[in-house]
């Protein structure tokens, strides 16, 4: 049991919090006689460190998001929001926008083609929402600055709202179009 404590403290501190950069970082600073303890070396520190470890989390993210997105390709997720309308068609298509490798501006043109086939307006637009709201990699940046509960609440609150603004959607097709 010790072993796995010991594990995921390495874990969290030598690998998500990344110490042995700031320590890296701090050590070069001291080399070249800038001291921590002054606002200049701290915010140097600060820069250097987050432009870093930012850049690192950031190419791991996409990578690994985007091997995970190869199991999950575009057509799979039109045939998917086709077959679904209404409420259920805006729960799919919320869930949905989280998994598939679109962003903002490219689900503009599938939002277009899925209007074209016939899916329900208030649908797409859950799933453009889904798409920049829940993503993977909002949800993993966001984890970075807000506790698991916080995050929970977020993506609930944000969930909700996007199938309540579908369904209305969906509801003021029929007078609109």
């Amino acid at each position: 049991m010790l072993f796995l404590l010991n594990l995921g403290s390495f874990i969290q501190n030598q690998i998500l919090k990344m110490k042995w950069l700031s320590q890296l970082i701090i050590f070069l600073l001291d080399n070249l006689g800038i001291s921590q303890n002054t606002k200049i070396g701290n915010s140097i520190h600060f820069f250097i460190y987050d432009v870093i470890k930012i850049t690192l989390l950031l190419c791991i993210m996409i990578f690994f998001i985007s091997y995970l997105q190869t199991y999950f390709p575009a057509e799979r997720s039109k045939k998917i929001l086709l077959k679904f309308n209404g409420l259920l068609g805006n729960i799919v298509a919320a869930l949905l926008g989280t998994v598939t490798p679109f962003c903002s501006c490219s689900s503009i043109p599938f939002a277009k083609v899925l209007l074209n086939k016939g899916a329900m307006l208030g649908t797409i637009l859950a799933f453009m929402m889904g798409v920049t709201t829940l993503s993977l990699p909002s949800i993993i940046m966001l984890r970075k600055v807000m506790r698991p509960k916080l995050l929970i609440i977020f993506i609930s609150i944000t969930c909700t709202g996007i199938i309540i603004v579908g369904y209305i959607f969906n509801f003021f097709q029929y007078f609109l179009f």
